[in-house]
């Protein structure tokens, strides 16, 4: 990446307007990154916040979204005014990421109709099945046409009142701006796109209409979406309105241009630079995921592998599990409470960054030890629901450093199932680079995962910043295209945000390989206490 803004042209960026933001909505904070014409970020903000489980549902209320969306805001340009000695009051740009796929549905006044059901909920098995079999493509149960198809199926009575459907970032992004749009790679996690046109594939839109008809529905589904845009084209300018809803202070200006609002998938892909074809990344938070960009078309359909989309329209296998960091968090917690009745002072991060270490230590196969880090249902290993669980047999070696180590492979349990599917259809990648707050740990989270999905792992230095960052680089090439830029997304990022990054890799290393290997197939054997405990517990 190029040198970082010194003191002086940081403030005279800032009070120009041109510092370019991104704003993430993630499954328990919200995030914002301030970044200049370097695309180094200038400052930061955090929300944190946590779903809610109601009527059997996971959600956000709208109450929740519009408070944490105006402190992560007031966050950031509190710490620019603290870096920088200035607080922005015009922007370059603006982007708007969220978790992907979820229900939420709007009647012809825009109001909500139902709790935002998220990607977490695993209610719409049956409305998932009956789709992937009649598009003869894969539709899981995230997806934003599963909830609605189920909620039809279910004979909801808000169903025939839906005028809109859309994701979280699509709705931030349309209070802001007034524009009904989306970016086509979230587009792509709520109904299938069509790399041709780069729009909803009509074909399964003709056939999904014709099945939904048969339950009762009367509106055309593509008469509910939003607009399929790619990476860089016009996706509306902030309004008063929006202004002021960002900034309740009234300091913030109208008039900066948007980007199409983007997944966290999306996001992720930029901020690992991994867009172009046969390039790969894992984003891992509360959920877990890869993509790998395909030069060709899968052989046949996969219940652990959806197709989706770069952000700017080229097919994607994502092998999406629903459970990644919070477990290892929990646990993380509770040893900072520990650490706090014996009279530590050590705050979070110091324990989360301990706790992860010592996994280094731990025996390659986990001594015996078996963790599942299920808090939701996981459908890439056909778990309804979650059941966090800790066993061993009366032989196992029980430390911290096993702990935690069966605490790091149960994050990536799954994902290496869903992988291995991709790689049976001959999907190859020669490295995998990876995001998130796990891997700001040097050395840790990084080799364990190249052992578990037995590929070498590379992690830049914006791997901390997340899918922040990366809708700040999306936005900040929506701002490029303005003044005139014709490189596409690829060209973009490899010369003007990557030039020069700084990058490590992490090779598998054998031992660990090997012990991860003892551990899943004791993992996988063990799935059938899994589904005991949903019966029981």
């Amino acid at each position: 990446m190029a040198a970082q803004l010194n003191g002086t042209a940081a403030r005279e960026v800032i009070s120009n307007g041109q510092a370019v933001l991104g704003i993430e909505f993630g499954s328990t904070n919200i995030k914002a990154s301030l970044i200049g014409p370097d695309h180094q970020q200038l400052a930061s903000g955090s929300h944190a916040w946590e779903n809610q489980y109601q009527d059997k549902n996971w959600t956000y209320s709208r109450e929740a979204i519009i408070a944490g969306l105006q402190d992560c805001m007031a966050q950031v340009l509190a710490d620019a005014q603290e870096r920088h000695g200035v607080r922005p009051t015009r922007l370059g740009a603006i982007g708007i990421s969220a978790m992907m796929h979820g229900y939420l549905a709007f009647d012809a006044d825009g109001e909500l109709l139902v709790p935002f059901r998220t990607w977490r909920n695993t209610s719409t098995a049956e409305a998932a099945a009956l789709l992937s079999e009649e598009l003869h493509f894969n539709i899981p149960q995230r997806w934003s046409v599963a909830h609605y198809f189920q909620a039809l199926l279910n004979g909801e009575e808000h169903v025939p009142a839906v005028a809109r459907l859309n994701t979280l970032a699509g709705f931030v992004h349309e209070l802001l701006c007034g524009k009904f749009v989306l970016g086509v790679g979230d587009a792509a996690g709520m109904f299938p796109v069509d790399p041709a046109t780069g729009s909803y594939d009509a074909s399964m839109l003709s056939a999904f209409d014709a099945l939904a008809a048969q339950h009762g529905a009367t509106a055309e589904l593509a008469s509910l979406l939003p607009a399929a845009l790619p990476a860089g084209a016009d996706a509306g300018t902030l309004t008063e309105a929006g202004a002021l809803l960002l900034d309740p202070t009234g300091q913030l200006q109208a008039g900066s241009p948007l980007c199409p609002p983007e997944g966290d998938a999306g996001t992720g892909m930029v901020a690992t630079n991994s867009v172009a074809q046969r390039t790969g990344n894992i984003s891992a938070g509360t959920s877990i995921f890869a993509m790998v960009v395909l030069d060709a078309p899968l052989a046949e359909v996969h219940h652990e592998i959806d197709v989706v989309t770069t952000p700017d329209g080229h097919p994607v296998a994502m092998v999406h599990c629903n459970n990644g960091a919070s477990e290892f968090a929990a646990w993380a917690q509770v040893f900072g409470q520990f650490a706090q009745a014996l009279g530590s002072k050590a705050d979070g991060n110091a324990v989360f960054e301990t706790l992860l270490r010592s996994a280094l230590e731990g025996a390659a196969d986990g001594g015996g030890l078996l963790a599942y880090n299920n808090l939701s249902g996981e459908p890439v290993a056909n778990l309804a629901e979650g059941r966090p669980a800790i066993l061993r047999t009366p032989g196992s070696s029980l430390d911290l450093p096993n702990l935690m180590r069966v605490q790091v492979y149960a994050m990536f349990a799954t994902l290496s199932l869903g992988l291995r599917v991709l790689a049976a259809e001959g999907v190859e990648v020669k490295q995998m680079f990876a995001h998130g707050g796990i891997f700001r740990t040097a050395g840790v989270a990084q080799r364990l995962l190249a052992a578990a999905i037995n590929t070498p792992i590379l992690v830049g230095d914006s791997a901390g910043h997340g899918g922040a960052w990366g809708i700040a680089v999306l936005a900040a090439y929506r701002q490029r295209v303005l003044e005139g830029l014709q490189a596409a997304l690829p060209e973009f990022l490899d010369s003007e945000v990557f030039a020069g990054a700084e990058l490590s890799l992490a090779e598998p290393v054998e031992e660990d390989r090997a012990g991860f290997e003892a551990y899943l197939k004791t993992y996988e054997a063990g799935l059938a206490i899994q589904r005991t405990a949903i019966t029981a517990i």
